[in-house]
């Protein structure tokens, strides 16, 4: 049963290494997800599951230990998803970034793998997919990674889009209240015109939290460069 989730924006600024001089603009997002990982920790979860959106070559399960690497953003810098073997797949950048976040956490050492989900997966499979996740174990948490719209400034990846503050208004409302209706109800359409990432892995743990009566706090909300954010953590 899901008895607690975090949900964590996924870019790959958020690790200070690659930012650079950059940095401190992601400060409080940084903050923000150590705080949301705080809550998985005290859940004591006997299995942690972080769900990221992933291309076609890293979807699937990614096993305790599979490694990620930044060298395609110009650090040198591997990181692993918890320990054991690992994979022979490499993480997609949304599932490293959560793994640079737990190794920078003081994280309860529970069993962690990680999921990397298309982009364009239907809904009814994401929250199938969710629903699956959440009866796993007895006590199930998620680090749910993935970003708002990428539509929100004329210097936004996907440019200017009017419909973009709205999207995020909506998702950032349902991830703050915990609200799993809410997110099953986000237009896959529409996230794909506004290239909104988290759209597939905020459906996963909608599927995950289904009757589990979680209560959710918004710890951050913020577009910069353009992208949405959103930081919160259901327990």
């Amino acid at each position: 049963m899901l008895v607690a989730a975090a949900v964590c924006p996924c870019p790959p600024l958020l690790v200070p290494a690659v930012a650079a001089g950059a940095a401190s603009e992601l400060a409080d997002a940084r903050t923000a997800c150590s705080d949301a990982l705080s809550v998985l920790a005290a859940s004591r979860p006997d299995r942690l599951v972080v769900v990221g959106p992933a291309g076609e070559g890293a979807r699937g399960v990614h096993p305790a230990g599979s490694a990620g690497s930044f060298a395609g953003f110009g650090v040198d810098l591997t990181v692993r998803l918890g320990s054991g073997p690992g994979g022979g797949r490499p993480l997609p950048p949304s599932l490293a970034v959560a793994a640079w976040l737990l190794e920078h956490t003081d994280w309860a050492d529970a069993p962690v793998e990680g999921l990397g989900v298309a982009e364009d997966l239907e809904t009814g499979r994401c929250a199938e997919a969710g629903r699956e996740l959440g009866a796993s174990a007895e006590r199930v948490a998620l680090l749910v990674m993935g970003d708002g719209s990428a539509c929100r400034t004329v210097k936004a990846p996907g440019y200017y889009d009017e419909r973009a503050e709205g999207f995020d208004a909506g998702a950032a409302h349902a991830l703050g209240t915990a609200d799993p209706a809410a997110l099953l109800a986000l237009d896959p359409g529409l996230a794909h015109a506004l290239q909104a990432a988290g759209r597939a892995p905020w459906q996963v743990l909608a599927g995950a939290a289904e009757g589990a009566g979680l209560e959710g706090r918004l710890l951050y909300e913020d577009a910069p460069y353009g992208v949405g954010y959103v930081v919160a953590a259901w327990s």
